[in-house]
């Protein structure tokens, strides 16, 4: 047996697989974000912990006959957030989140002190990565700055409260811009630009190699062995791939969680950062992978029911009762709620609906918010395309996946089919469960071949051309509000 940990945005998820692969048991536990200012994303790591332990006590409550069995722990987690620590590995202040945008001018300010960035992180620098949050914290809280001894990922201070162990994997501390992504090393030239050492970052394994063990205290909690082996893992798109089996050069994925990501496998670090175009480091040795991210997918849809005071099975129901006629009366929606990274790397991007009329219905606004993400995928498979990615077919995953209508209406937004699988909503717990099973041993092409494909969607559907005219207009509202912005400033 083999457990996955996947600290998500909005939920800590816990898995437990045998020794098939199957998934056999899966617990979930939410998390809260606050927003104390504009822009701003926070999290408090304690929180982190203590979904964890219930998550945990309640999955070995009900599969007490699997709990013995476990013999690897596999960790995945949100990317790029700053748990900053002082020298007695006390929080300084809550995490900032990957989806916080308050470091926009230090992302300019770092691009200036780093001009080898781009070559040697292989990304533009963006609000969401954790070095512009550094700086930031430098020049506003210089006195939690001064303070900082170490700094750690979301996932990985999961793994220092579970081991003693201050460890990341490549792929996480890819999404850093501190790590030197084609030599998967630290870079002293980055982390000297924010003002930090090797001393201040964990040291690093590849995503499927142990990285450490329990602790006593831990094991005894859980009523797990010390031998339990905690693997690397992977940040969540890099752990969500080998879930699904994307481990080889052209396999691809799109995920639908709080973020919309289209992840495509490379089997060498292809870097195209000018188009906003993230190249990481795969969770599995001597690959990588590019990535195209939105900042707001599902999280879009779990809005507009908050101001609707409905659920989403109810709201999805109204939606697949709209004729194709409705579905181009409805407004346009730009799902810029938290700004946008690929492709127009604006951080002050915001939401908007467009053609809103009197009759305009709930059903039409959920319709619209669905679209208005598949259009945002299709903007980032776009310059996917430009980098050099060539994908023949999508597995679709996350929380978004449930949804059999928002599948299809990816398929034609993107001509390209998706296909779903059954187990896909586990993302990056699945993933983690695996990297830990390679951890203790695992044959890599037994571990990670792919599921078998639950549903398959098609493109060339009826309503592809007006999803066409649909898709020109958004981006021209976009553009719009790009040069209203202009106006105001």
């Amino acid at each position: 047996m083999y457990l996955g940990l996947d600290l998500g945005t909005s939920e800590i998820k816990v898995v437990i697989i045998d020794d098939a692969g199957t998934l056999v048991a899966s617990e979930g536990e939410p998390l809260t974000v606050q927003r104390p200012h504009p822009q701003w994303s926070e999290q408090d790591p304690e929180q982190w912990w203590t979904a964890t332990n219930r998550a945990i006590a309640r999955l070995r409550a009900r599969h007490q006959d699997l709990w013995a069995g476990i013999r690897s722990i596999g960790l995945s987690g949100q990317m790029h957030g700053a748990v900053l620590l002082d020298a007695g590995d006390q929080i300084l202040r809550p995490a900032i989140l990957w989806n916080d945008t308050r470091s926009a001018l230090e992302c300019q300010e770092l691009t200036d002190r780093a001009p080898e960035l781009h070559r040697i992180a292989g990304n533009l620098a963006m609000p969401g990565f954790t070095a512009p949050k550094l700086l930031w914290v430098a020049k506003h809280e210089p006195a939690i700055f001064a303070q900082i001894q170490t700094v750690l990922l979301p996932k990985d201070y999961l793994r220092l409260l579970m081991s003693g162990e201050k460890v990341s994997d490549m792929s996480d501390a890819a999404g850093t811009l501190w790590l030197d992504v084609a030599k998967r090393d630290w870079s002293d030239s980055l982390l000297h630009a924010c003002g930090l050492t090797r001393d201040h970052m964990p040291s690093l394994v590849e995503g499927s190699a142990p990285s450490a063990t329990l602790t006593a205290a831990v094991a005894r909690e859980w009523g797990l062995s010390e031998n339990v082996v905690i693997a690397g893992g992977g940040g969540d798109n890099a752990a969500s791939a080998v879930g699904i089996g994307a481990v080889n050069t052209g396999d691809a994925f799109i995920s639908l969680g709080t973020s919309g990501v289209i992840f495509a496998v490379n089997e060498s670090f292809r870097p195209n950062p000018q188009s906003a175009v993230h190249a990481f480091c795969h969770a599995l040795p001597n690959r990588w992978h590019q990535m195209s991210v939105m900042l707001t997918a599902a999280s879009a849809l779990r809005w507009l029911c908050q101001i609707l005071r409905t659920d989403e099975p109810t709201l999805l129901a109204e939606v697949a009762a709209l004729s194709i006629e409705e579905q181009q009366r409805a407004p346009i929606f730009l799902p810029y709620l938290s700004g946008e990274r690929t492709p127009h790397n604006d951080p002050i991007a915001s939401g908007s609906f467009h053609g809103l009329t009197h009759s305009t219905e709930r059903a039409s606004l959920a319709y619209a918010v669905l679209e208005g993400v598949a259009f945002g995928l299709d903007d980032g498979l776009e310059v996917m395309k430009q980098a050099g990615s060539r994908i023949e077919q999508f597995s679709l995953i996350g929380g978004g996946a449930r949804s059999p209508w928002w599948a299809q209406l990816i398929a034609d937004v993107v001509d390209i089919p998706v296909v779903t699988h059954r187990d896909g909503a586990a993302g990056g717990a699945l993933g983690a469960a695996r990297l830990g099973w390679l951890a203790v041993g695992g044959n890599e092409a037994e571990v990670c071949r792919k599921p078998a494909i639950h549903t398959r969607f098609t493109t060339g559907t009826d309503r592809a051309e007006q999803l066409r005219g649909r898709l020109a207009r958004y981006r021209l509202f976009y553009r719009q509000q790009v040069e209203a912005r202009k106006l105001v400033l």
